[in-house]
């Protein structure tokens, strides 16, 4: 049988570039999946609040955001900031004798304020922690009109104040922060961190009315007093004046000598 000449060629399965673009590349698979991704790590809820809790346990000093941010790596801050706002719900509803705060710019474990002649008794049961009166005003008239001058101080509180500044350096709960650009340049003053730490402030802006603020330094400070020197104007003091400059004798101007008078002609004829 002869074979016909005219029959049809068998078919070849040809790619069309549409269908060619549609099919995946088996090498460009295995670099995508190598590649490595940037997404921040999962953590659930309760494992993020467990790791702020330790943190903020095992630092000695106030945690701040920043380095809180650079522990966790990846977690936005977004999510930390919640669940470090629930940690300290959980604290407020167990009743527990600890407490979470924010405290001079970040956050401490510490115990309750309701708890703390306890603990005083505990840690150091002889030894008085508490500062004269006349310390804690000082200290009071510093921290609302801050900075200010020692002389300022007194004008205020109307008493000598050289000794109780020294007490208040010394335990660093004020310190110098500029001199005052007036006659006798004199130093300035302002609280420190440690002043907010031993107050449970967060920052400045959360001192209270004096009258609040008198009630927590005790009931032996002079109220009426301290909210008078605190709303007193600051007493006037004489700028530094700017130094004149002086004359120099070989900067005075050039003057012609005087022109002396003739001697009247005495000679007798």
């Amino acid at each position: 049988m002869e074979e016909n000449d005219n029959a049809p060629a068998p078919a070849v399965a040809t790619e069309s570039p549409a269908t060619a673009d549609l099919l995946p590349s088996a090498p460009l698979e295995e670099a995508a999946l190598a590649e490595p991704t940037d997404e921040a790590p999962f953590l659930p809820p309760q494992e993020i609040r467990a790791i702020l809790e330790a943190l903020v346990f095992a630092s000695p000093q106030p945690v701040t955001p920043r380095e809180i941010s650079q522990v966790l790596g990846g977690i936005p801050k977004e999510t930390w900031l919640e669940q470090m706002e629930a940690l300290k719900v959980e604290y407020v509803r167990e009743g527990k004798g600890l407490q979470l705060v924010e405290v001079a710019g970040g956050y401490q474990i510490t115990t309750r304020p309701e708890y703390n002649d306890w603990v005083r008794e505990l840690v150091n049961p002889r030894t008085p922690t508490r500062l004269s009166i006349q310390a804690l005003e000082t200290l009071a008239v510093i921290a609302y009109k801050q900075p200010v001058t020692m002389p300022e101080v007194i004008e205020l509180r109307g008493v000598k104040s050289g000794g109780v500044v020294k007490t208040l350096l010394e335990k660093r709960l004020i310190r110098i922060v500029g001199r005052k650009e007036v006659v006798g340049r004199p130093m300035l003053y302002g609280t420190t961190k440690t002043f907010l730490l031993h107050f449970g402030l967060k920052d400045l802006t959360e001192l209270p009315r004096i009258e609040e603020f008198a009630q927590v330094l005790g009931e032996e400070v002079d109220v009426a007093g301290l909210k008078q020197a605190i709303e007193s104007p600051r007493p006037a003091e004489e700028p530094l004046a700017e130094p004149e400059e002086a004359t120099l004798p070989f900067d005075a101007p050039d003057t012609p000598p005087s022109a002396s008078t003739p001697e009247p002609d005495t000679d007798e004829e």
